[in-house]
């Protein structure tokens, strides 16, 4: 049975519980990272495995990126975006870390050559891009959004989001100054209420309030924003 015709459960299920062995270092990442495969019930996935152990210390992040990860798939999931792929936190070889369901994307793909192809995906563009916002994603990098066979877009490596100082960093500028649609409009609302707890457990709280504080922000403004300074992009842009 390939992964696609799993349903999320079941892809959950195998990812917290599943039996993990690595297959391999992933090649050119600054912490280390494992591709893993686990087997739970005769069922088996790929993905890819962040252990607390292998991160390199950021100045301005406390020790535990992982979580982060983690805390990004629990917002996309509890705002109805489902634009991060079932992520889970659990041991593994090397301690502690996220397990992150592997996506099946053309590596050749990224965001800059998607967004001119793919009219018809940018819809979800917009909705990543909003999620980056609230989210306060520092390195949302053109190769870190992914297209699967589905032609559904996900986004991977949120290990530096949820900063309380607005650090966003970003390719995703192309809707700047357009109108937010109600629909995603009503997905934000809730958060200038409250935070679910499964992702304010995962985070300190003066980057819980501000997920409040930007959630409002985008409510107020009702537009995505716009960057005249081209300082808000990541380096290197892929």
């Amino acid at each position: 049975m390939s992964t696609n015709e799993l349903d999320e459960a079941t892809k959950i299920k195998i990812l917290s519980h599943g039996e993990m062995s690595v297959v391999m270092r992933m090649p050119y990442s600054s912490n280390a990272t494992f591709l893993v495969s686990l087997t739970h019930d005769e069922k088996s996935v790929q993905a890819i495995y962040k252990p607390l152990r292998g991160e390199r210390p950021l100045w301005d992040f406390e020790p535990g990126l992982h979580r982060r990860e983690v805390a990004a798939y629990l917002l996309s999931e509890t705002m109805g975006l489902g634009c991060v792929p079932p992520t889970v936190l659990r041991d593994g070889p090397n301690g502690e870390g996220s397990v992150q369901l592997l996506i099946d994307a053309n590596p050749d793909e990224h965001y800059f050559t998607i967004f001119e192809e793919r009219q018809d995906l940018h819809d979800q563009f917009r909705a990543m891009c909003m999620f980056d916002i609230v989210a306060n994603n520092t390195d949302r990098k053109s190769g870190h959004v992914l297209v699967d066979k589905n032609s559904h877009v996900w986004g991977i490596d949120h290990g530096v989001c949820f900063s309380r100082d607005f650090k966003l960093r970003t390719v995703i500028w192309e809707f700047g100054g357009e109108e937010i649609a109600e629909d995603l409009l009503a997905k934000i609302e809730p958060l200038t209420k409250t935070v679910p707890l499964e992702v304010a457990t995962l985070l300190n709280e003066q980057e819980v309030n501000a997920i409040t504080e930007r959630a409002k922000w985008l409510l107020n403004g009702a537009q995505f924003p716009v960057d005249p300074s081209g300082r808000h992009y990541p380096w290197p842009l892929v």
